[in-house]
C-alpha cells in the first residue's frame, strides 16, 4: 500500500464524522451571474411544473492534493511515475468535508428533499436532485426562462443569476442547470460520398512513386495517401508498421459519442473488409449512458461514430474497444410534461466513467463547447474530473476545433468572436474541454508532407493558466510573435492549445453502407488516440503501467527527443477576420508539438527502467 494511504483514511473519516450542530437557512445571497448570453434570445417562463434536474457540487478541499499525486505519477523523472491511483484513493481525495454534506443536506431537507430523492456521486462531492421548476425557483431565488438559440432555433431552460442560502455559501460550489448556455456540438465534419472519384484517383495513384518521409516507416508512404487517409496510411506515415499488439494484455481504448451518433456496426465491417480483414467480424463493446440508444438502423449511422470507431479500432485491433453512447440532444422543445434536455451530456458521461472500477486507458472525444458559454466554475468542476481520470491511468484526447481560433463558422471571413462577457469585444474563442490542462489536445494536419490544415482549433484558455510543463515550449512560441501581433484578441498567460497533432482531412470511411471521404479535428483525436492505445499496448506487454495522463511526458519527450515528434511548419489556422497563427518549428498554436513517430515513442516510453506492474 502506497505511503499517503494514512492520508486517504484520514480524509475519508471527515465524511463519515458526525454532523456539526444545524443551522437554520439563512437569507439569500448571489451566488452566480452572467450577463445576456450572446446568441440566445429570453422567450417565456419556463412552465412550473416541468422537472428539472439540479447538480450540485460540494467543495473539494483536498483537491490540491490530488493534483499533486497526478503531476508526480504523470512525470517520468518522478521516482513514482506510473503508480496511478485506485478508484477509492482518488474519490477519498476529492471527498468533500463532512459539515459540507451536512449543510447541503440541511438545505435540502428545508425544502423537502431527502435522502431517498438524493443520488450521490461516489465520493460524495456532486448531488443530483430532481425537481419541479417551482421549487428550483424557490430554491436558489431565480427564474428560468426558456431561452432561444438565434443560429438553430434550439431551446434550453436556463436564468442568467442564482442565489442560495448565505450560510450555504461555501458548502456549495456550483449549481447546474442555471447559466451554462454551452452547445455541445461535434467537430464540423464534413462527409462527402466519392466513391467514384475515389477509384479514378486510386487508379492515378496505383503507378505513383511512394512519397519520401524520412521519419515513416521505411522512410515512405504511398502516393494515395495524399488524398484518401486509410488505416495503411496512418501506420505507415506516423511509423507503426510491423507492430503487432496482442490485445491480451489488459489494454483497451474507449470512443465516447453524444447527440444520438450511433456507431454502426454493419458500417465497420465493411471497413474493416477494406481495410483491416484480419479484424473481419471482430466488434466492440457498446455501453450506455443514462439511456444512451444504440440504433443499428443503417440510415441512422453517424459520420461522427463511424469515423471515430473505424479508425480507433481499426489502427488498434485486436485491442478491445468501447463505444459509450450518452443520452441528450437538443432540441428540446419544453412543456409540463417533458423533463429538460441539461444539453450537458458529457459531464453524465464523466460522472458514469468516474464509477467505473476499470475504465480503458485510453478514451478519445470528438465533442466541445466555446469556452466562453461555460461558467468557469462549471469548466473548473468539470476539468476537475478530468484530473481524477488522468490520476487513475487514463489518457484522455478532445479534437481541439474546427473553428482555426474562431468561433466554429466554416467562413473563416464571417466569424464573428465576440466575447461574451457583455463587452462583446472581439476575441480569439478557444474550446472546452481541449482548453483543460488534464486533457491532450488534438489539432489536425492534411497532406504528405504534412501542412497544417486550416480549421485546426488553436489558441490560449481564456479560464485556465498555462501549466508549467507547458511554459518552456510555448513561451519559445510567443517570443516569435511580432510584438502587439493579435494584441487584446487572446490571453498570452492561457492554457495553450493544441498539445498535438494528426492528420484530419480526408479519411476513408463508410456511412449507410456507402464509402466517402470526412475531415475535422473529430478525425484527429481518435487517430492520436489509437496511438497511445499502441504505446499502453508496448508498456503494458513489458509489464509497465499504462501512460495515463500525458501531457508533461509530451512535452518532456519532445525537449530531450526532436525526433519523437514530426515538427509541423506550414499552414495557419485563421478566424474572426485575422489569418490565426502560424504553425512553426517548435511547438505553435496550430499542430502543438507536432504528429507522432510512433517508432520512436515506443522506444523511449517502453525504456524506463522500473517495472510498475506487480
Amino acid at each position: 500500500m502506497r505511503s499517503f494511504v494514512w492520508f486517504t483514511l484520514a480524509v475519508a473519516s471527515l465524511v463519515t464524522a458526525a454532523p456539526s450542530e444545524t443551522k437554520p437557512c439563512g437569507a439569500h445571497k448571489i451566488k452566480e451571474e452572467i450577463a445576456h448570453p450572446i446568441g440566445w434570445v429570453k422567450g417565456k417562463p419556463a412552465h412550473p411544473d416541468v422537472p428539472i434536474e439540479l447538480r450540485i457540487a460540494l467543495p473539494q478541499p483536498n483537491f490540491s492534493e490530488l493534483e499533486r499525486h497526478l503531476y508526480e505519477v504523470s512525470d517520468p523523472f518522478h521516482e513514482r511515475y506510473g503508480q496511478h491511483l485506485s478508484k477509492e484513493e482518488v474519490e477519498a481525495l476529492v471527498a468533500p468535508h463532512s459539515e459540507s454534506v451536512h449543510m447541503v443536506n440541511e438545505w435540502l431537507a428545508s425544502h423537502g428533499i431527502y435522502e431517498d430523492d438524493i443520488v450521490r456521486s461516489p465520493a460524495k462531492d456532486w448531488v443530483r436532485v430532481t425537481v419541479p421548476i417551482r421549487l428550483a425557483e424557490q430554491m436558489m431565488d431565480t427564474k428560468y426562462y426558456v431561452w432561444v438559440n438565434e443560429k438553430d432555433g434550439n431551446t434550453i431552460i436556463r436564468t442568467t443569476q442564482y442565489s442560495i442560502p448565505e450560510n450555504v455559501h461555501e458548502h456549495v460550489e456550483l449549481v447546474q442547470p442555471t447559466t451554462l448556455f454551452s452547445t455541445l456540438r461535434g467537430m464540423d465534419t464534413t462527409f462527402r460520398f466519392t466513391a467514384e472519384d475515389s477509384a479514378n484517383v486510386a487508379k492515378v495513384n496505383a503507378d505513383a512513386p511512394p512519397i519520401s518521409v524520412p521519419s515513416a516507416s521505411g522512410g515512405k508512404v504511398d502516393a494515395s495517401c495524399n488524398s484518401t487517409i486509410t488505416v495503411t496510411c496512418l501506420l505507415q506515415l506516423y511509423n507503426a508498421v510491423g507492430f503487432k499488439p496482442t490485445g491480451k494484455v489488459g489494454n483497451a481504448i474507449g470512443i465516447t459519442g453524444y447527440l444520438e451518433q450511433f456507431a454502426n456496426i454493419a458500417d465497420l465491417q465493411l471497413f474493416y473488409a477494406e481495410q483491416r480483414p484480419d479484424a473481419l467480424n471482430s466488434s466492440f463493446k457498446f455501453v450506455s449512458v443514462k439511456g444512451g440508444l444504440n440504433n443499428q438502423t443503417l440510415s441512422e449511422a453517424g459520420a461522427e461514430a463511424n469515423l471515430d470507431t473505424q479508425f480507433a479500432f481499426g489502427l488498434t485491433h485486436p485491442i478491445p474497444g468501447t463505444f459509450y453512447s450518452t443520452a441528450g440532444r437538443p432540441p428540446f422543445i419544453p412543456d409540463a410534461g417533458t423533463p429538460t434536455d441539461t444539453n450537458e451530456p458529457y459531464t453524465d458521461w464523466l460522472d458514469f466513467v468516474l464509477s467505473h472500477p476499470s475504465p480503458p486507458q485510453t478514451i478519445s472525444t470528438s465533442y466541445a463547447d466555446s469556452e466562453q458559454t461555460v461558467p468557469v466554475s462549471f469548466a473548473k468542476r468539470a476539468c476537475n474530473g478530468f484530473a481524477q481520470l488522468g490520476a487513475r491511468g487514463v489518457s484522455l484526447t478532445f479534437s481541439s476545433g474546427d473553428g482555426g481560433v474562431g468561433d466554429g463558422d466554416p467562413n473563416p471571413a464571417t466569424q464573428t468572436c465576440f466575447s461574451n462577457d457583455g463587452r462583446n469585444v472581439t476575441r480569439f474563442i478557444p474550446l472546452f474541454p481541449p482548453s483543460c490542462p488534464f486533457v491532450t489536445a488534438v489539432g489536425g494536419t492534411i497532406h504528405i508532407p504534412e501542412t497544417a490544415v486550416f480549421f485546426s482549433g488553436g489558441g490560449f484558455s481564456n479560464v485556465f493558466n498555462r501549466p508549467t510543463f507547458q511554459e518552456l515550449a510555448v513561451s519559445k512560441f510567443l517570443a516569435k510573435l511580432p510584438k502587439g501581433k493579435f494584441a487584446g484578441l487572446f490571453n498570452p498567460n492561457g492554457r495553450a492549445i493544441p498539445d498535438v497533432a494528426a492528420q484530419a482531412d480526408l479519411f476513408k470511411i463508410f456511412l449507410s453502407g456507402r464509402t466517402g471521404l470526412i475531415g475535422g479535428t473529430s478525425a484527429a483525436a481518435p487517430t492520436f488516440a489509437a496511438f497511445v492505445s499502441l504505446l499502453n499496448e508496448a508498456r503494458l506487454s513489458k509489464r509497465q503501467a499504462p501512460l495515463g495522463f500525458l501531457n508533461p511526458l509530451l512535452y518532456t519527450i519532445d525537449a530531450l527527443s526532436p525526433k519523437a515528434f514530426n515538427d509541423i511548419t506550414v499552414g495557419n489556422n485563421p478566424g474572426c477576420g485575422t489569418e490565426g497563427f502560424n504553425a512553426t518549428q517548435g511547438w505553435d498554436a496550430v499542430t502543438g508539438l507536432g504528429t507522432p513517430n510512433f517508432g520512436v515513442l515506443k522506444d523511449i516510453v517502453t525504456s524506463f527502467p522500473v517495472s510498475l506492474l506487480p
